[in-house]
């Protein structure tokens, strides 16, 4: 990863690094969300659909949980998206007391139209790179990847949590 052979970047370094990289990728992931046809969606409820993609069929207390959020506010969240004819409420097939979440056709083609606003910004930026930089980076984000779903579970024994790791890893392997 250093430019001399033989030598590697300090923690810190690697963490200010990743930091500024991930501040870049706000701005890319901003234009993202301007270029999608509902730029209507805030962060919160763009990480909210992410979620409910995911973990299809989740419930309000466990998408309150993923979000940090309270419940109360998660559902008027749901409400404003299902207004929205992003996400929709279905009753739930286990339990009459509760209700699943889940993307409408239109949430799923805005989350499409998202990624493909996203994908195109960060591939013009990785076409930039040579290919050794390319694998080198690949690597990497693999590598941040894992570590990063080990210290969320750590952190969080959520059902979301346990089902993230447990598909990172099948995904990892994959």
């Amino acid at each position: 990863m250093s430019r001399f052979p033989g030598q590697s970047y300090p923690r810190e370094q690697v963490t200010e690094a990743t930091l500024a990289a991930s501040e870049l990728l706000e701005v890319l992931w901003g234009r993202g969300q301007e270029t999608a046809r509902s730029a209507q969606v805030s962060p919160s409820q763009l990480r909210a659909l992410l979620v409910i993609e995911e973990y299809e069929g989740t419930n309000l207390r466990a998408l309150a949980d993923e979000l940090g959020s309270r419940p109360p506010a998660v559902s008027r969240l749901c409400d404003r998206l299902e207004a929205m004819g992003l996400a929709e409420r279905c009753p739930s097939a286990t339990s009459r007391r509760e209700v699943e979440l889940r993307l409408s056709l239109r949430g799923r083609a805005f989350l499409e139209e998202y990624r493909a606003a996203r994908t195109s910004e960060v591939a013009a930026i990785v076409a930039r790179m040579d290919p050794a930089q390319v694998a080198d980076l690949a690597s990497g984000l693999a590598a941040f990847r894992r570590a990063a779903s080990l210290h969320r579970t750590a952190q969080d024994s959520s059902p979301l949590a346990v089902r993230r790791s447990l598909g990172a890893d099948s995904a990892d392997s994959a």
